[in-house]
């Protein structure tokens, strides 16, 4: 009989550690940026109070959570859901930027912008270093 991290892990039941922190680090973001939409302060950073960009915003957070949900299912198709999840993440933010609804008007957003959507790469990067992994 199959134990329950067999059913929900690739063959053998194994989860690599480090798609589990990353899946983690992401669902843990991805709370932690829909949080951030409806309070539009986070550590300094200040984020427009505009109902558009709080609603797109919120979307963002939700697809970067979703992903980390996805990661931990170990499978193939909830992989390639992620990464595409997280390049509409990435595509959400430069958008959000390009408009203007993200204000880039002082270094911490300008940083906090480059540095989250460089860590939204890695994490798919990252599922694709580790595709073998999934069953």
């Amino acid at each position: 009989m199959m134990s329950r991290w067999q059913r929900w892990g690739p063959v053998g039941g194994r989860r690599p550690c480090d798609l589990i922190l990353v899946s983690g680090f992401t669902i843990l973001a991805g709370f932690a940026e829909v949080v951030t939409r409806f309070s539009h302060k986070f550590f300094g950073i200040t984020t427009s109070d505009v109902a558009l960009f709080t609603i797109a915003a919120t979307g963002i957070g939700l697809s970067y959570l979703a992903s980390g949900v996805l990661i931990l299912t170990m499978k193939k198709w909830a992989a390639t859901v992620a990464v595409v999840l997280l390049s509409i993440d990435i595509a959400g933010r430069i958008l959000l930027a390009a408009t203007g609804l993200y204000p880039t008007d002082t270094a911490k957003n300008t940083f906090s912008l480059i540095a989250g959507t460089l860590i939204v790469a890695l994490v798919a990067l990252n599922i694709g270093w580790k595709w073998k992994s999934f069953a």
